[in-house]
């Protein structure tokens, strides 16, 4: 899939009523701005309010996912979020003249058929991800449900869903790849068990519901009591039980269905933790609340990484440049070079790489007992780095040299020590002029910003004796 965000070609919209109020609603689902995410406008209300589809405007996850932020509600979004990341969009705007969108078939199908019916866009800014480096867990201890993510390249999800109950049983559902949300996912619809449906009945809930937009198993008896309540809140004259053990006048479109439709639900859900994922997702007994909160969880993650803006590195891909094509590159000599390799490069940027050891030199007599970097010395690697970025635009860079002008705003954040890996990253602040250099220079260890520094460098050609 492309890395450079996406949004729809131009504007679609559906009908339907909501599955809890009961409500019809007009969804149109507009193009977004780059960097604008999902966001839902009410426009039954004055001033057509806006709600972020954000995990921190999340007040209520009892059967289904509510959205509230200064009083304006949004109700039951889930399936609408998972839809929209299936189809691998990055910004929409989602228009409701009610509160909840509708519920259709209780799938995400039609949502994906509309969406795939004005075609998908690419935009001019490039994704942003959370990148999972280490297992982030969060579990329920009152119900059980736990969900963890673990590294991996690709966004991936496996529900396993137990309810014990013998109608259902145990399910599992994996989606290897979001691309395949549409053909494995999408038609997945939203199910109940006979005693939650009759408990919602019996408080005025699913006023948009019928027989062919949930599943219902049914887990008791089916009193003659229960069935007229059903008869009269589905509009059917009669209903029954399928040898399956679901009510009549429904086919499922998979034998495990639940757990497809709870991967579903766990897609829509951790949309709202706003960013992209590289990672797989494992999730036992799955439910709004703790999808929910585990969001939470990714989007502290999320923005912690925004913070420390630590990129992420391949470092296991083929050098640019090796020890050997460094050293064609720059006339220095061990011990004073401080670069092993070299990552990326671009006209703009460069990224190089040093492997500390207890070798260096320069630990003989700084701190014996506890080794550590200079400081000097991992401003002088920065400058290498850039240096690389400078010769490597030139035809003869054996001919030339870069020597410093200005070393501004150093700051030392952690120590480096024997065992690190540094990986220094320049950028140049403006264009190479009369050849002079303007760069900003960071070297990372870990997921930590070891140290920075605003340099400024001349290139000079080297005398000829």
């Amino acid at each position: 899939m492309s890395d450079m965000q996406k949004t729809l070609q131009e504007e679609v919209t559906l009908s339907g009523k909501g599955l809890h109020t009961g409500k019809e609603v007009k969804l149109t689902i507009k193009p977004g701005k780059e960097n604008t995410g999902f966001v839902f406008v009410r426009t039954d209300l004055e001033g057509n309010p806006q709600v972020e589809a954000d995990v921190n405007y999340v007040v209520a996850t009892e059967r289904g996912t509510t959205l509230e932020k200064l009083g304006v509600k949004i109700t039951t979004c889930e399936h609408l979020l998972a839809a929209l990341v299936g189809c691998d969009i990055d910004n929409a705007v989602l228009e409701m003249d009610a509160s909840e969108p509708p519920i259709l078939d209780g799938s995400s199908k039609y949502f994906v058929e509309a969406i795939e019916s004005v075609g998908v866009v690419e935009q001019n800014v490039a994704r942003e991800y959370l990148v999972v480096k280490e297992v982030l867990t969060y579990s329920d201890p009152a119900t059980g449900s736990e969900i963890t993510i673990i590294p991996s390249d690709t966004y991936e999800v496996t529900t396993m869903v137990d309810f014990g109950t013998k109608v259902l049983g145990t399910q599992n559902a994996t989606l290897k790849n979001i691309s395949e949300f549409k053909d494995e996912i999408s038609s997945a619809r939203t199910f109940s068990f006979l005693h939650e449906l009759e408990m919602l009945l019996d408080h005025g809930l699913i006023k948009g519901g019928d027989i062919s937009n949930a599943i219902v198993y049914v887990d008791k008896d089916l009193t003659p009591e229960t069935t007229e309540k059903l008869k009269k809140a589905f509009g059917k004259d009669n209903v029954s039980i399928r040898p399956n053990g679901i009510l009549d006048n429904l086919n499922l479109n998979y034998p495990n269905e639940a757990a497809r439709h709870k991967l579903l639900d766990v897609i829509g859900d951790l949309a709202l933790a706003g960013v992209k994922i590289k990672g797989k997702v494992i999730a036992n007994k799955p439910g709004h609340f703790v999808n929910t909160q585990f969001a939470k969880k990714l989007n502290r993650q999320w923005k912690l990484q925004k913070k420390k803006n630590v990129p992420d590195f391949d470092l296991t891909k083929e050098p640019v440049f090796d020890i050997n094509g460094i050293m064609k590159l720059m006339p220095h000599r061990p011990p004073f070079l401080l670069i092993d390799k070299v990552l990326e490069l671009s006209d703009s940027h460069v990224v190089g790489l040093k492997n500390v050891t207890m070798n260096e030199p320069f630990f003989v007599g700084h701190f014996p007992k506890e080794p550590v970097m200079p400081g000097v010395l991992q401003v002088e690697a920065l400058a290498q780095t850039g240096g690389i970025l400078v010769l490597a635009s030139v035809p003869d860079p054996e001919n030339y040299s870069t020597y410093f002008i200005k070393i501004d705003k150093v700051k030392f954040k952690r120590k480096v020590v024997p065992g690190d890996t540094i990986i220094f990253k320049i950028e140049l602040i403006e264009p190479i002029r009369r050849g002079i250099v303007h760069m900003q220079g960071y070297g990372y260890v870990g997921d930590t910003v070891a140290v920075e520094a605003e340099l400024m460098a001349q290139v000079a050609k080297n005398k000829v004796d």
